[in-house]
């Protein structure tokens, strides 16, 4: 997928959006699984206490940042991020692309009626757009198996999963053999936003790089959550600082 930056272990690609989503097109043609995940420094920092996750995001084929912070955490290295490639936005484009090739997706994850919600509206965004399913998140493991004998039978080109991190990448990563689907991203809480049951933050705060901000603002209980911004910095900075010793 061409250069790739090592962020506290977990390679990302130094890839714009635009190009982003013209290889995600491309896969479109092809015959395998193609996963991609976004990660920001919460992720991350979750990938150092977590082996598994930590292999499967090191199993991707396609990681792009999703967070100011990681775009800032490249500076440290040799190789710098292009731009922030924030997972919202990549789907978005995407989808605006599929309807007049005649591509399909399936919509999984978020919770009872916010998904289909995601879907309706999406549909009214992009005319013409396939969505050829739909399925909360809140699925037992007894109803799993039902969840993937749907997706395999409708075959959607574009499979978005929104389970939340670790678990959707951790679930792709285990299924993406099984799928017969040719592009399969973790996008988070995303149909909450497509469903505009969440607000995106205004052009300005995203262009400066300030969205995590706005949604401290806009929902105090993050602030947790946030907590591990400061210590990804200290950390990425311990981790670069160990790299060029080892380089001398």
């Amino acid at each position: 997928m061409g250069t790739k930056v090592d962020i506290m272990g977990v390679a990302f690609d130094t890839i714009t959006r635009e190009q982003a989503k013209q290889k995600l097109i491309m896969a479109f043609k092809g015959n395998r699984c193609i996963c991609v995940y976004t990660p920001n420094p919460e992720m991350v920092m979750e990938a150092q206490k977590d082996h598994e996750f930590m292999a499967v995001l090191q199993r991707a084929d396609l990681v792009v940042p999703d967070g100011i912070g990681i775009v800032l955490a490249s500076y440290l290295t040799q190789t710098r991020i292009k731009e922030r490639v924030a997972g919202y936005d990549l789907v978005q484009s995407l989808l605006k692309e599929m309807p007049p090739q005649g591509y399909s997706c399936y919509f999984l994850g978020g919770s009872p009626g916010v998904v289909e919600q995601a879907a309706y509206k999406m549909k009214q965004k992009y005319k013409g757009l396939q969505i050829v399913g739909s399925h909360h998140g809140y699925f037992s493991e007894e109803e799993e198996q039902s969840v993937i004998d749907e997706i395999q039978r409708l075959r959607p080109d574009l499979l978005l999963v929104g389970l939340g991190f670790p678990r959707q990448e951790k679930w792709i990563d285990q299924y993406r053999h099984t799928l017969p689907v040719k592009v399969c991203i973790g996008v988070g809480g995303s149909f909450d936003g497509m469903a505009g049951k969440v607000k995106r933050a205004p052009v300005l705060f995203q262009r400066l790089g300030l969205e995590w901000f706005y949604r401290l603002v806009a929902q105090p209980t993050r602030a947790k959550r946030m907590v591990q911004l400061p210590i990804f910095a200290w950390n990425m900075i311990g981790f670069s600082m160990g790299c060029k010793k080892e380089k001398k």
